[in-house]
């Protein structure tokens, strides 16, 4: 324990002691749909690179979980200095690999739900979990999960795996949020409209689009794409009355990380309208940090949740393999 908490000190203190010339090339892992063309990815690498003037390689998994599986799999032989896109139902967890270092930077401009602390991990954007209907497929969308779960089973839907996927984890844990010991016999019912589990959201979203099937598990966000970008209203995120789970995004320095003065410089830079200014209108979420103006007002047409849920990252580190099970046991019949 003493030697890890050495190693870690001796990390942090290289984020800030290095001299900036040092290294020209940072390294972020992230997911797929941060790379892709019309992600955020491509923004955020140019005003970066213009900043520091060095070399931003991102190397892609298909989804957040799987972004944690693979640093597990590399350990301290890993060659990403950030790890960009878990979330908080993963922060626990990651800390607890010995892997991330602490990031040094200010809070200041981060501006997430709820009070944040975190001395490991910087928000990056937020939002809240939805299932996103085909309103040319679906003339009445569910009204609560209760509602969705024991909808016609001929009406199909696509989600995400829990062990691969930050909003198929998502979804387990809304499931267990609003059904608590009776979660097991919800996916029962809910495992007869699915039609296909796929590893990450890319995967899940194409094939809701299309049209193979008339809801998908998304984000309350994820209307905002179609209206801006398309100029299409075919597509809504169902409101539950129950509430919708929470997901923070969030960035993390690794120990080889830590010794790369980069890093602090991207993680700063993250928090603020250089890289936040991309959030919205490329990541379909919220900004997490300070961005030079306001959002564009179809932000504020979407669905807010009644009720916002979450357990703490704790709570998820201790149950998620449990709750896993427990959903593996229903889908793999």
């Amino acid at each position: 324990m003493r030697d890890r908490f050495l190693i870690i000190l001796t990390a942090s203190l290289g984020l800030a002691a290095m001299p900036a010339t040092a290294q020209e090339k940072l390294t972020v892992y992230t997911y797929e749909s941060f790379t892709a063309s019309w992600g955020p990815g491509p923004v955020v690498e140019k005003a970066f690179e213009a900043e520091c003037g060095c070399d931003l390689e991102f190397v892609a998994v298909a989804d957040g979980v799987a972004l944690l599986n693979r640093l597990k799999l590399e350990g301290s032989g890993t060659q990403a200095d950030i790890v960009l896109g878990l979330d908080t139902n993963l922060t626990y967890e990651a800390r607890e690999t010995g892997l991330f270092a602490p990031h040094g930077i200010s809070l200041e401009r981060v501006d997430v739900p709820g009070d944040w602390n975190d001395d490991m991990f910087v928000p990056f954007d937020y939002g809240y979990f939805a299932f996103v209907y085909d309103t040319e497929a679906i003339a009445t969308p569910p009204a609560s999960l209760k509602e969705l779960v024991e909808g016609d089973p001929e009406e199909k839907i696509v989600i995400q795996d829990p062990r691969t996927s930050t909003p198929g984890l998502g979804l387990l844990l809304w499931v267990k949020a609003v059904y608590g010991d009776e979660a097991q016999a919800a996916w029962e019912k809910l495992g007869q409209r699915v039609l296909t589990v796929t590893p990450g959201w890319s995967e899940a979203y194409g094939l809701f689009t299309s049209s193979e099937a008339g809801m998908v598990l998304s984000y309350t966000t994820s209307p905002a794409y179609h209206e801006i970008a398309e100029d299409s209203q075919r597509y809504k995120a169902a409101s539950f009355e129950e509430g919708h789970y929470l997901q923070v995004e969030v960035a993390g320095a690794t120990l080889k990380g830590a010794q790369n003065p980069l890093t602090a410089q991207f993680l700063e830079f993250m928090t603020g309208p250089g890289f936040q200014d991309a959030i919205p209108e490329t990541n379909w979420m919220f900004p997490a940090g300070e961005t030079s103006g306001p959002l564009n007002p179809v932000f504020d047409t979407l669905v807010e949740p009644s009720k916002t849920l979450a357990f703490t990252p704790e709570q998820v580190a201790q149950n998620r393999q449990r709750w896993i099970d427990e959903w593996l046991a229903v889908m793999s019949r």
